[in-house]
């Protein structure tokens, strides 16, 4: 056996001039950095889904259009939420309160879920009841409620104007911050924490979204069995995360009759590309593939009173704040109410400013209360930590008994094995595989593009002939390639395709640790997937943000639009593995084994299970044992890239293992990293 065509398909295009990955790639993608790559990649399915998005938008003309339009989204939404939970009892406990200069307030502890602790505020009028009730959730600040002009301030001008406002901590926030140092700091941040959490909830089929929307839904529960709260005059507002809350609530929940979301609201046509995807529960799954915009929260609960909080220098983008506003502004035309949709601009930067929290208040007067007129705020003074925590220690996790998110994640994961089991145990393999391209979506090889390459230089590296090279696996995409092709092939000459976890910079590290390096009759190829080495954003390297990905955004851009890394992974190894077979003198009969590391493990197993006829063995180093063991762990680390949506409901990686001969698949030191 001999590999002069396979050689042949390697050199064809060779230079000899010696370029560097890095610059290679950025020529290869018409002056794209590397790191970028998998931005403007995906951004290409954006684009593409928001112009078919707007198609159907301007397709709504009749009440009877809209209505089916709203029925339509909110059954995508709640179904790609994962549903929501059976009401449980509250358990509410009133912690004490006291007085303020023309308000009540009230230090609360609410059960959303069993032992699922809620700590929240109730800021009250000084007059008679009964009055109307707003459910604010906060944005992303360490303290939650005890934050002071976007949070206090807002509640207590509310209650000075009649109108009861409960503001409740957020998960990973105020007292219910999972993860803190010794001095009670948040160790990672709220926003890396919410998506930390969000990691198992998404392999089980929901979200940290869902947890957080059903937290306000019980509030406004606790605000309706409120005696002195008028249960039919219900409002929310909140900025930033609190924002995207308030859209969440006003869009799924009837109740609310009221809404103000702040500094959130703008368009996914303007946030996608340019700010990028934010934390977990803003990120809904296939939400850009079914057309969800920022709008459509507004349409769900068309023509209910909406105004949108907004200013002029806020990240969420003004412009696309404006766009969101004149959609549905013309569809509450169409309906027949344009006077119930409103938006304010305050020359500011991303806060609660003075001017929005007194036009909120004046739109919540009108429509709860049915006074006009303008608000003015006056001087406020904030509640002290002493006066608003609600447990002794700050801490609802040290109360007894007090389950988090984790502990939910687990049960659901439990609740989901039988179903999994029995799926496997009744079906045959072309069903159960079948699964499980659909839900990684996965295509077969057959419907992959063919491979073509970009060289770079050649070389001489351990004996044999270096090729470096480009993969182009799909336009837009380059991988970065190394190959030790063996000087003279012989009998048991075999192809060794390997696929760093962290790209090329672990060629000489996994080459000196191989078993086969001394046989002269081996090739090596060493092949950096997508979003590996010099192709990973390392935007968000920092911070708490390093235990989640530095690429998260780009993993909640191929979320959004109904695609995981871990299928685009697969298929880009699947393919190149068919490039190879397709040499005529590898053919069948040549061995080709797979050999992955770290990130890497995980698109690999499920290519050998997809395609055992193409490939001898295939061996993890260093991957994940499996997604029930990620979700069970409370300090995972870097394993959003491995989340696939749903996935514990169908398959859990061992089954693939079990799909295989015994000895296909070869697992070392297999173990959840944990931070």
């Amino acid at each position: 056996m001999h590999v002069t065509a396979l050689l042949l398909v390697l050199t064809a295009t060779l230079g000899a001039n010696d370029v560097d990955y890095s610059t290679a790639i950025s020529q290869a993608l018409g002056g794209t950095e590397p790191q970028q790559m998998m931005s403007l990649y995906l951004d290409r399915d954006t684009t593409a889904n928001i112009e078919a998005r707007k198609v159907r938008y301007e397709a709504l003309k009749t009440p009877e259009e809209i209505a089916a339009y709203q029925t339509a989204m909110r059954a995508f939404f709640v179904e790609n939420l994962g549903g929501f939970p059976e009401r449980t009892p509250l358990n509410a406990q009133v912690l004490g309160g006291g007085d303020g200069e023309g308000f009540r307030y009230e230090r609360i502890i609410y059960e959303s879920r069993p032992q699922f602790y809620v700590t929240a505020l109730l800021f009250l009028p000084t007059t008679a009841g009964p009055y109307p009730g707003v459910i604010m959730p906060c944005g992303h600040t360490p303290e939650g409620k005890g934050g002071t002009d976007s949070y206090q301030w807002v509640a207590i001008l509310l209650a000075r104007h009649g109108i009861a406002t409960l503001i409740y901590d957020p998960i990973g926030q105020g007292e219910r911050a999972l993860y803190r140092n010794e001095d009670g700091s948040s160790e990672v941040g709220s926003t890396a924490e919410h998506t930390l959490l969000d990691v198992g909830a998404i392999l089980t089929g929901t979200s940290i979204a869902q947890y957080r929307i059903w937290d306000g839904m019980r509030g406004i529960d606790y605000l309706q069995s409120r005696p002195e709260i008028d249960g039919e005059r219900i409002g929310a507002t909140g900025i930033s995360g609190g924002g995207t809350l308030t859209s969440y609530l006003m869009a799924l929940d009837d109740r609310v009759d009221v809404a103000a979301p702040t500094c959130f609201i703008t368009s996914m046509e303007w946030l996608v590309p340019n700010m990028g995807p934010q934390d977990g529960e803003q990120n809904t799954y296939g939400q850009l593939k079914y057309g969800m915009e920022h709008a459509d929260f507004i349409h769900m609960r068309a023509p209910k009173p909406t105004l949108l909080l907004t200013t002029t220098r806020d990240a969420f983008h003004i412009s696309g704040a404006w766009d969101s506003f004149r959609e549905a502004k013309r569809l509450f035309t169409r309906l027949g109410y344009p006077e119930r949709i409103e938006l304010i601009e305050a020359d500011d930067v991303h806060t609660y400013s003075l001017r929005l929290r007194e036009g909120m208040v004046s739109w919540m007067q009108r429509w709860l209360l049915g006074v006009d007129g303008p608000v003015r705020e006056g001087e406020t003074v904030s509640l002290t930590p002493e006066e608003y925590l609600c447990t002794p220690e700050g801490q609802v996790y040290r109360i007894e008994g007090a389950k988090s998110v984790i502990d939910y994640n687990v049960a659901r994961g439990a609740q989901l094995v039988e179903g999994r089991t029995k799926f496997w145990s009744e079906n045959d393999w072309d069903t159960t595989l079948a699964k499980v391209r659909e839900v990684a979506v996965i295509r077969p090889m057959s419907e992959l593009p063919p491979v073509t390459r970009t060289a770079i230089s050649e070389g001489e590296e351990n004996g044999r002939t270096a090729y470096y090279l480009l993969l182009n696996t799909d336009d837009g995409i380059a991988l970065p390639t190394k190959v030790l092709m063996p000087v003279q092939a012989g009998a048991d000459t075999a192809v060794h395709l390997i696929f760093p976890g962290e790209g090329l910079s672990e060629c000489d590290a996994l080459f000196a640790a191989h078993p086969e390096k001394d046989n002269p009759a081996h090739a090596f190829i060493f092949v950096a997937l997508r979003g590996t080495g010099l192709t990973q954003s390392q935007k968000y390297a920092s911070g708490g943000w390093n235990h989640v990905g530095s690429d998260f955004q780009d993993i909640f851009r191929a979320y959004l639009n109904a695609r995981s890394y871990v299928g685009m992974r697969t298929e880009e190894i699947l393919q190149i593995v068919a490039h190879f077979r397709a040499d005529p003198d590898v053919g069948d009969a040549m061995p080709l084994f797979l050999y992955a590391t770290g990130e890497a493990t995980v698109p690999a197993l499920h290519a050998a299970a997809l395609a055992p006829d193409t490939i001898n063995s295939t061996t993890l180093v260093r991957g994940i044992p499996s997604w029930e063991a990620v979700v069970a762990a409370p300090r995972a680390t870097g394993q959003l890239v491995n989340a696939v949506h749903n996935a514990l409901t169908w398959y859990d990686l061992p089954n693939l293992v079990a799909s295989l001969p015994e000895g296909k698949v070869m697992q070392v030191e297999m173990a959840v990293p944990l931070f």
